[in-house]
């Protein structure tokens, strides 16, 4: 299987990393504006090319990672390689509808908006998709290569905001709670890098909890809440300065 990857900007380059590291067998082109931006990916044995057209056209899957107000420029000199390929396109905001009116003429197998997040990079990203063009074999393979980097949830075209804002934005939430837990901790009197790698490691042990027990997050809460004791204190007092209220605000933001 030979991918294409046009854009080996953030998400672009953490894709490229990630299915080169995930996928064995599969072969990987990426490409960039200049040529320095693609030494790294060189340097791992990944093909690079300034050219998108020659990439486009000697790939079966081509993912478009530029950023939503280029795809229009980028895509129409590829287009005439598209016939029976798939088209996975990073860009968030572009309607599906537009989309399929740009490829309408040249029979792309498949065509879907993919939103991964950087954690894709290390093989965990949690992957939002709709389908804007596709068959059954299309979309198995869309999730047989998204699988192999974390979780893929096939979703339609109204819950893929929801989905930017909870896994890929969620990524920057996530850790802006980690700085905020790293600073109270050295304020307790913990060096900084006892702070990082204390809230580090309890961020992952509590998703490593909730994941192998099935549970909901409450549940494994509430076996930490010993009546009148501290976290239930901590909790209220987090409730009290907003903290869920908070959250919440900040992933509806963008409506």
């Amino acid at each position: 299987m030979r991918i294409a990857i046009i854009g080996a900007g953030n998400m672009g380059g953490a894709t490229a990393l990630g299915l080169s590291r995930f996928c064995p067998g599969v072969e990987i082109t990426v490409t960039a504006k200049h040529r320095e931006t693609l030494e790294k990916y060189t340097a791992i044995g990944l093909h690079a090319t300034l050219d998108n057209v020659q990439a486009a056209q000697w790939a079966d899957i081509i993912i478009l990672g530029v950023k939503p107000w280029l795809v229009k420029e980028v895509l129409e000199p590829m287009l005439p390689h598209f016939k029976g390929k798939l088209l996975f396109s990073l860009a968030a905001g572009i309607p599906g509808e537009q989309l399929k009116k740009w490829v309408a003429d040249v029979a792309p197998e498949g065509v879907y908006t993919v939103i991964p997040n950087l954690a894709i990079e290390l093989g965990e990203s949690m992957t939002f998709a709709h389908e804007v063009i596709g068959t059954e074999s299309s979309r198995k393979c869309l999730l047989d290569l998204f699988n192999t980097v974390g979780k893929t949830l096939l979703v339609n075209e109204k819950q893929l905001g929801a989905g930017m804002m909870v896994a890929s934005c969620g990524t920057a939430f996530a850790l802006r709670y980690a700085r905020a837990a790293m600073e109270g901790g050295v304020q307790l009197g913990l060096y900084p890098a006892q702070a990082l790698e204390a809230v580090l490691q309890t961020m992952k042990g509590a998703v490593d909890l909730v994941d192998a027990h099935g549970t909901h997050p409450e549940q494994e809460i509430d076996r930490v809440t010993t009546p009148g004791g501290i976290t239930i204190q901590g909790l209220n007092a987090m409730e009290e300065a907003g903290f869920s209220n908070a959250v919440i605000q900040g992933l509806i933001s963008w409506k």
